[in-house]
């Protein structure tokens, strides 16, 4: 059956309330089979969220998943089945089968951090379309070694930077970028407020030389922000920051943990554009902010998560344009079951993108080119934090013997 715009979603088309409907009766809820066929590797949380908006975007299916932790592999059985009721997925022994398997179309990465490129190595072989979760990498040297093999992939290529499809940062790219609601950007302030390192299994982001350290791990997303609004390369990066409550006990297997809790971080850009970073890891709540200053005037959008019981919004855009242009605030967000699904509903979005491009349609996913710059910032500041210093990029490039 061709079915046009109408409302329609897998979340309610799997509901058990609908379950008396025959086949040849659904139309607005017609469960599809999905177009294509993924496999998921690594199904921690975030392996988990991308089964869960495959299924509910609904032009493919989750196909089989591989990690070698049972309990992961039960969650993705369990997430899996709240969609296709009895259904089972396909489980491999190993990397190689998951990536091989001749029934798939495309690979979901979202093993830890440090075992990106060897998974890629086994991964970029199958020639299959691939969508590899942030950060690329640890290190700007694997990170340059990554995108080579993206740039010669003959498939689709993308990277989890799917903070840019969050509704806050979705309506700010098109009022900041496409309409220039507030002129020429010429400085750019990101927040971000919120608890601690969530648990993983082997607690691998605990330590630096598995995450590539918190402003690698975490932070890439809002350096990918300031890199595309900036419009521009970054030239210098300057940074402090410190492990000031969180985990200054933790050890895991005889290791203490040595990642940051706070930093501030100022980014220099090759146009004069300058960006500022804020971050603290130990405070009650999920909150971030961005706010953008033009010649034409100013932009902010701020998303809260604080767990009290107030009637408020969790997203927020204003623009003030003084007397020059109309001012606006207002809420953005997507509906309630997409938001819900994981990160605002970003990774709901960046899987619509993910299909677009498998699909040959242009879309705003994040390239290996714009992944490997956020690492380079990443990497920058950290560096930054243990020196006391600047760091000028290309001299960070040079001492990896990168050319750019």
């Amino acid at each position: 059956m061709q079915i046009g715009k109408e409302f329609r979603n897998q979340v309610f088309a799997r509901s058990p309330i609908f379950s008396y409907l025959p086949a040849e009766d659904r139309y607005l809820f017609a469960a599809g089979e999905g177009r294509y066929r993924f496999n998921v590797i690594g199904t921690g949380v975030n392996g988990q969220e991308h089964i869960r908006v495959t299924m509910m975007e609904g032009r493919a299916t989750i196909h089989g998943v591989y990690d070698p932790n049972p309990l992961s592999v039960a969650g993705a059985q369990g997430t899996y089945a709240q969609f296709v009721p009895g259904g089972k997925l396909v489980v491999y022994d190993s990397l190689e089968a998951a990536c091989s398997d001749p029934a798939v179309d495309g690979l979901i990465i979202c093993t830890p951090n440090y075992t990106h490129l060897d998974v890629l190595r086994v991964a970029a072989g199958s020639g299959k379309h691939i969508l590899l979760e942030k950060p690329m990498a640890t290190t700007i040297a694997d990170a340059y070694t990554i995108l080579q093999m993206a740039q010669q992939h003959p498939a689709v290529f993308q990277v989890g930077l799917q903070y840019r499809f969050k509704p806050i940062y979705v309506e700010a790219i098109h009022e900041a970028l496409e309409r220039k609601t507030i002129g020429d950007i010429k400085t750019i302030s990101i927040v971000e407020h919120r608890f601690p390192f969530l648990d993983k299994v082997k607690q691998w982001n605990k330590f630096a030389k598995y995450s590539g350290g918190t402003l690698v791990e975490k932070c890439c997303h809002y350096f990918d922000l300031m890199n595309l609004f900036s419009g521009s390369r970054p030239v210098s990066v300057f940074a402090a920051g410190s492990a000031a409550v969180n985990f200054l006990n933790f050890e895991y297997e005889g290791q203490k943990s040595d990642i940051l809790d706070n930093a501030f971080v100022i980014v220099t850009y090759a146009n004069g554009v300058r960006a500022s970073f804020n971050l603290c890891m130990f405070a009650p709540m999920f909150y971030e902010e961005m706010v953008l200053c033009g010649d034409d005037g100013r932009l902010k959008v701020s998303e809260n998560e604080d767990f009290l019981p107030l009637a408020q919004t969790d997203t927020y855009l204003e623009i003030k344009c003084g007397d020059r242009k109309p001012s606006r605030v207002g809420a953005p967000c997507y509906p309630a079951f997409i938001q819900q699904s994981g990160h605002h509903g970003a990774t709901y979005f960046e899987h619509v993108s993910f299909v677009d491009n498998i699909e040959g349609k242009p879309t705003a996913a994040a390239i290996a080119t714009e992944g490997f710059w956020s690492i380079v910032v990443g990497v920058a500041a950290e560096t930054s934090v243990k020196t006391g210093q600047p760091v000028l990029i290309d001299d960070l490039l040079r001492e990896n013997g990168i050319q750019i």
